[in-house]
């Protein structure tokens, strides 16, 4: 039922769009139908450079998610469980959260060169504090009783985290995953197009915006980069309502 409604609203908003440019009331070079823009994906959908580049932003994101995870799920469950640990990372976390990973660019070129690990880079410490906020928040929501009863039994430290406050925080980590999900693809991609990539979604709407004319082949390009977050976000929502579906965390989270 939610697909239908998303479908329809999808519909209605590329009728107004396309009566819009079809009436006269936006010139089609500004921006062009979406009859002309969804045609363009078809042809570039068979082109081998432009599935390159696809396939270049999607390895880029995924790597990024995959390192973001490693860091702060066990980050989280550190500073969540030592509450010294916490107070004394607290102003460095502060500091650092705040600020955009686009402007650390120069920084990052510099450091790591202009290559993938440039653009991975930028979106690892972008996804990062979603994560790890999560995973804090979880770990202050657990149950006092649960944490002494394991403690009672002898249970190691180590041992109450994975088997008592990881599993009570798994619903709240995944909310985490999945906004990091979201802000690594628009990282990868942002970075594509504003460091000159070789390879990527971006790298082709930069080149794209840079010839007269092409605007279709740039909203090309970033309907399909769209698309990849709407599919990586629909998937891991229904992943974690398999997962989790004793859980609110995730639908209360994510709202």
């Amino acid at each position: 039922m939610r697909l239908v409604r998303n479908l329809t609203g999808l519909l209605g908003f590329l009728l107004i769009w396309e009566a819009v440019v079809r009436a006269g009331l936006i010139d089609q070079n500004d921006l062009p139908p979406p009859t002309v823009v969804f045609a363009r994906i078809g042809e570039l959908l068979g082109d081998v450079e432009f599935v390159r580049d696809v396939i270049a932003s999607v390895l880029a994101w995924l790597i990024a998610l995959l390192i973001s995870i490693a860091i702060a799920v066990p980050a989280g469950l550190l500073l969540g469980s030592v509450r010294w640990l916490r107070d004394a990372t607290k102003a460095i976390v502060e500091f650092l959260r705040p600020i955009p990973s686009v402007a650390l660019i120069p920084l990052v070129l510099i450091v790591v060169g202009g290559g993938p690990e440039a653009k991975i880079t930028l979106a690892v410490y972008a996804a990062v504090w979603p994560i790890l906020f999560n995973t804090i928040y979880a770990l202050a929501e657990i149950d006092p009783l649960l944490l002494e009863t394991a403690r009672t039994y002898g249970t190691p430290r180590s041992r109450v985290l994975t088997s008592v406050a990881l599993p009570h925080a798994a619903p709240f980590v995944f909310t985490g995953i999945r906004l990091s999900a979201a802000i690594s693809l628009i990282l990868v991609i942002s970075t594509e197009f504003l460091a000159g990539a070789k390879l990527g979604i971006g790298q082709f709407v930069l080149e794209a915006s840079s010839g007269p004319g092409r605007m279709d082949l740039v909203l090309a390009g970033t309907v399909v980069a769209g698309l990849l977050g709407y599919l990586v976000n629909e998937g891991l929502e229904r992943l974690g309502n398999r997962l989790f579906r004793w859980s609110n965390a995730v639908e209360g989270a994510a709202a």
